[in-house]
């Protein structure tokens, strides 16, 4: 879900998209999923489906260090990195384009991606996670240098960036069902009382004041990646209070600015107001800045893939380096200086010693516990809290008609559990299309992170039809019967929740620290917010460390 909801700014460049639009004759559509690992019964609604998720088994040999067999090889890489998400890539991209080649992405899974993975089967690619990004901000040269390289962004018109219009999102962009009718737009305005819009303008203009703001340090208060935000102390102890209390401080009472605001940190962090700090809670309006000749500001890059399309062009350059179904059982320390690396193979169960000089841990810090027991780290791993998540693809064969704005890209409804769902194919160019896919998010917030969790696991399918169901029922009354086909999809730790006094503690600070000048990490939970951005600025700053060290 995007949740980056701003009025136009830049209304010529909004005439000159909807133009484009309007020359390529755009109709939207949909997608259908294929892979699976649990082939299910018939159900009471005779809905056809499966039950999926991250390889589990495997994940759990580390988690409960089930024996595995003793290695029966060895061998040496300069330099090994662990896990083949955006950070893992994005480290041996900056690896390579340095002039290093020995070295290796190891992935658990049987593919690359971490939660930027997709599907694809004979009707469209469709997302499992992550489905898009931003347009960055003007400063950040790095990601711009990248949008450039792999033709995100095409060219430059008066020194603004012009991005491919493929890629913009294409209208109609974002929804709200609201007093029983779709509005244009995620802010609720359809229907809401004079104060309530009143106070909604007031906090959408504190944002955009913030969104220009500089620390006593000359640098930006809310920026991307983080950890070029401002150091000023006056902005950062916001991080140390909930996001909910900041809004009852400053006054802030409406239902209808309350719910787009919890809406919003359910959608980019996975938990509600009242868990998120202050300040990810205004960083999350306040940090993107991006100005495009040819698109709005915050405009949204999405594919029908979702952010599986830009993982793809960091693997394709990376795909001799990447050793898929490979589980990193074990990470020691050799007498030479040296660290030796326990591989398991998950597809031919064999174990294998990998030697290397120096290791890049792109994994996250529960999985850094398990593979660091050999080193002193003195990290508090309790205080890194993860946010479980369902993701729904839904083929339906027609979608009942409603009041209002059509079908977009982004539609959300007001007041219910999940953060709504993407229309995935809304990038396709087709002309007409029988089917449709609606790909559902509901982040798993009702309960504490490891009690979700749980849960998550032990539900059966018809168990979460039985959650799914009834919202698009309440959405879009007699869908059930236009539905042919529901794929779940579970992440377990779908990505790091920017908790009270997290983003900028003592103890996520000593998480970042290279071990010996030898170990590096890299991921989105060492800067507290997962997105694309911070997982590609992670990858480069690790693997930058590891260049330069001399260890």
């Amino acid at each position: 879900m995007s949740g980056q909801t701003f009025y136009k700014d830049d209304f010529s460049a909004y005439l000159k998209r909807r133009s484009f639009l309007l020359r390529i004759g755009l109709i939207t559509g949909g997608i259908f999923l294929n892979s699976c690992f649990k082939k299910l019964k018939p159900n009471k609604y005779n809905i056809k489906g499966n039950l999926f998720g991250p390889n589990a088994k495997a994940g759990h040999i580390l988690r409960d260090k089930i024996k595995i067999p003793a290695s029966s090889k060895t061998r040496k890489v300069k330099t090994l990195i662990i896990g083949s998400g955006i950070s893992g890539l994005s480290a041996g991209r900056w690896l390579k384009q340095n002039g290093e080649s020995d070295f290796e992405i190891l992935e658990l899974e049987n593919h690359a991606g971490g939660n930027a993975h997709f599907g694809t089967n004979q009707i469209s690619s469709y997302p499992l996670g992550a489905h898009y990004i931003t347009i960055a901000n003007n400063e950040d040269k790095l990601l711009i240098d990248f949008l450039k390289e792999i033709n995100i962004i095409t060219h430059f018109e008066k020194g603004l960036p012009y991005y491919n219009d493929y890629y913009l999102t294409f209208d109609p962009e974002e929804r709200l069902l609201i007093n029983g009718e779709w509005q244009e737009g995620l802010i609720p305005d359809f229907g809401v009382p004079a104060d309530d819009k009143k106070q909604i303008r007031d906090f959408l203009s504190e944002v955009d004041k913030l969104k220009n703001t500089q620390g006593n340090d000359g640098k930006y208060v809310f920026n991307i990646p983080v950890n070029s935000s401002s150091n000023d102390e006056s902005y950062r102890k916001l991080d140390k209070i909930s996001f909910e209390s900041y809004l009852k401080t400053k006054g802030y009472h409406s239902k209808y600015l309350l719910w787009y605001l919890n809406y919003a940190c359910k959608d980019d962090y996975g938990q509600k107001m009242d868990k998120i700090s202050a300040w990810a809670g205004l960083h999350y309006f306040a940090s993107r800045r991006g100005k495009a000749a040819n698109a709005e500001q915050n405009a949204i890059l999405t594919w029908p893939e979702g952010n599986g399309w830009i993982m793809k062009q960091l693997e394709k350059n990376l795909q001799s380096h990447i050793k898929t179904s490979n589980l990193c059982y074990d990470i020691q320390p050799n007498p030479d200086g040296s660290l030796n690396a326990i591989v398991f193979n998950t597809q031919n169960g064999t174990t294998e010693s990998i030697q290397s000089e120096k290791i890049i841990l792109c994994s996250p810090q529960f999985v850094n516990n398990r593979l660091l027991r050999n080193f002193n780290r003195g990290i508090d791993y309790k205080q890194f809290s993860y946010s479980p998540w369902l993701v729904a693809n839904i083929t339906i064969n027609e979608l009942p008609d409603s009041k209002g704005i059509p079908l977009c890209w982004d539609n959300v409804a007001y007041n219910t559990a999940s953060v709504g769902y993407v229309n995935s194919a809304q990038q396709h160019l087709k002309l007409s299309e029988d089917k449709k896919i609606l790909t559902y998010y509901l982040p798993l917030c009702d309960f504490e992170p490891s009690i979700a969790r749980l849960a998550a696991f032990t539900r059966d399918f018809d168990q979460w039809l039985d959650i799914i169901i009834p919202e698009l029922e309440m959405i879009h009354p007699n869908i059930t019967a236009a539905i042919e086909n529901i794929d779940v999809w579970i992440w377990g730790h779908g990505m790091i929740a920017p908790t009270k006094n997290f983003i900028w503690s003592e103890y996520l600070e000593k998480a970042k620290q290279p071990i010996s000048d030898k170990i590096f990490f890299a991921h989105t939970d060492l800067s507290g917010i997962s997105i694309f951005e911070e997982a590609f600025h992670q990858g480069i700053n690790a693997a930058k460390q590891a260049l330069n060290s001399n260890g």
